[in-house]
């Protein structure tokens, strides 16, 4: 049984890639929930972004709407650091926050601060179609450890294909963030871009998350074959 663990800093609102620390519950599911960082982990993710997009809305100044939004991502990081949370996931949380208003304030253009998260969205959709087109897809490498399958699901062509479709489900996440949020950045809809950004961030990619689960499960008795071969293992009394 695994050791029940404490919050986890949150995944920035502008990334995507599949959670190293996934989470299933008692009976083997996906808590989707718990892996995003649960309601907290979602909340402290998106409140940078809130707090930036209401103050622009109040000020219509980049300079106070981009000192806010780091100020509260820097009260989230020291309280997670006074919790003893891991110091590197707080400093990656913060520096996505810093970096997305050191380029809106580059451009004095509020609609930037939401730029970074184009890229990273691009960058990862690429990646896992990428891995996909390879025969090494990015689902299966993260949900075929949590299951316990290791790399044995490449054993079976099924397997394969399923996690390739639970892969393309995570492309779709990535995609459809930007087919929304682009047109919107275009159009310098800032405020309209700040609620897309927040509905589809992390509570979007957790369904996601979840739907790419549900449909790479194994059958009933499918992975009982999938499971590291006695052989594989290390003898009794040998390291």
């Amino acid at each position: 049984m695994t050791e029940p663990r404490g919050p986890e800093s949150p995944a920035p609102d502008v990334a995507g890639a599949l959670p190293s620390r996934a989470r299933v519950d008692e009976q083997g599911r996906l808590d989707a929930l718990a892996s995003v960082g649960g309601w907290r982990g979602i909340v402290e993710a998106s409140l940078p972004t809130l707090v930036f997009m209401a103050a622009y809305v109040v000020s219509q100044q980049v300079w106070p709407s981009g000192v806010a939004a780091v100020a509260v991502a820097l009260v989230l990081g020291v309280v997670r650091l006074v919790q003893r949370q891991s110091p590197v996931q707080v400093l990656a949380g913060l520096a996505v926050v810093v970096l997305s208003v050191v380029v809106a304030l580059t451009t004095g253009q509020a609609r930037d601060y939401y730029l970074w998260g184009f890229v990273t969205n691009a960058a990862y959709g690429l990646a896992f179609a990428l891995s996909v087109a390879v025969g090494w897809p990015a689902a299966g490498l993260v949900l075929g450890l949590v299951r316990g399958e290791g790399m044995h699901w490449r054993r079976s062509p099924r397997r394969r294909r399923a996690y390739a479709t639970a892969t393309w489900i995570l492309v779709a996440v990535f995609a459809l963030r930007l087919a929304v949020q682009v047109p919107l950045y275009l159009a310098d809809a800032v405020t309209a871009l700040g609620v897309a950004r927040l509905v589809m961030g992390l509570p979007l990619y957790a369904l996601g998350l979840w739907l790419a689960w549900s449909v790479s499960a194994p059958a009933p008795g499918e992975d009982d074959g999938l499971r590291p071969a006695a052989e594989d293992e290390p003898a009794p009394g040998r390291a």
